[in-house]
């Protein structure tokens, strides 16, 4: 039995979730998210209490079945802290002449290149720039936004020498040491 499909699910005021079939909707003050769950997976809401179980009787798929409860507690999670609080993913431009500047729906990215790099953002993402060498990205859908954080690094990762790139805030570059003559 999994772990993490144990551990019911609060749901705080002023957010409504709503399962229907292999659907799930979640609505909070910041906006509306759904998400498909697994056929095996039973969810149900209880006082406000979202607890998780399977409908898989026969023992040799029962341990798949229970991973998907636990992949779908998880999301069930994020669904929710994405409709209540938003997800937020900080990146840093570490390197001389490197620059950021947010626009409407474009990110405008200098990194060395000989060209500018702009990074259209998906429907759901919004883009700060509280420097030039810093960049928030905010959303509701924690796995958008973190496809956008890493779309946006792979333009320029961190280099191990110098440790220039564009890396995240809280990321521990490994530095190498130099050739020694």
């Amino acid at each position: 039995m999994s772990r993490v499909a144990k551990s019911p699910i609060t749901i705080p005021t002023g957010v409504e979730v709503t399962i229907t079939d292999h659907l799930m909707y979640a609505k909070g003050k910041l906006g509306k998210l759904n998400m498909n769950v697994h056929p095996c997976v039973v969810i149900t809401n209880t006082d406000d209490k979202l607890s998780f179980d399977i409908t898989i009787a026969e023992k040799k798929e029962q341990k798949k079945a229970w991973a998907q409860a636990g992949t779908a507690r998880a999301n069930t999670a994020n669904l929710i802290q994405g409709v209540t609080e938003g997800w937020e993913k900080k990146l840093t431009l570490i390197g001389v002449g490197y620059r950021a500047k947010a626009m409407e729906k474009v990110l405008d990215l200098t990194l060395g290149f000989s060209h500018p790099i702009n990074y259209k953002l998906p429907e759901g993402v919004t883009v700060e720039t509280p420097s030039q060498t810093e960049i928030v990205i905010k959303g509701m859908d924690k796995q958008k936004v973190g496809q956008v954080a890493a779309e946006i690094r792979a333009y320029r990762p961190p280099e191990p020498y110098k440790g220039k790139g564009v890396r995240y805030t809280d990321e521990q570059v490994v530095r190498k040491e130099a050739k020694k003559k």
